[in-house]
């Protein structure tokens, strides 16, 4: 399980960093950090750059990238600003999740709690979608409430 998640992990670091320069990658984890320390939180840096807190890894198996997931979750910005919370549980695939939605999900087991921090790489880019401007740092909350 751990070398399938190294490998994976890598994938995601190859294909994410792409469009970003080590200055650029380096910049977001110093803005990550820093509000870290002004929140004081105390999250693990995965090697894709994603920070995380497992508030409960859930019951049963882990999560696949292969699976089918229901989860609810918050997205905000690091001004504390929410852009999307989403009560009822939504449906995907993991494979069609943002990077660090599909990072997180395979560290979880049904029932699973965790906290993100994703850097844009890990997020939705230098795309420029209507709620989310581009290069944005996103914060969520997410529940793992079924696993198909």
């Amino acid at each position: 399980m751990k070398k399938i998640f190294l490998l994976f992990t890598l994938g995601l670091v190859l294909f994410a960093c792409r469009t970003y320069s080590d200055d650029d990658i380096h910049f977001f984890d110093s803005e990550i950090r820093k509000y870290m320390k002004k929140k004081n939180l105390n999250f693990e840096k995965s090697s894709s750059g994603m920070y995380y807190k497992i508030l409960d890894e859930g019951d049963g198996e882990y999560i696949k990238f292969t699976d089918h997931v229901s989860f609810t979750y918050k997205g905000y910005f690091m001004n504390g600003e929410v852009f999307d919370q989403q009560k009822k549980p939504v449906e995907y695939d993991v494979r069609q999740l943002i990077g660090a939605w599909k990072e997180a999900m395979v560290m979880l087991k049904p029932g699973g709690k965790m906290h993100l921090i994703a850097p844009p790489q890990l997020g939705y880019g230098d795309r420029d979608l209507d709620d989310i401007p581009p290069n944005s740092i996103l914060i969520f909350e997410m529940e793992v409430v079924e696993v198909k």
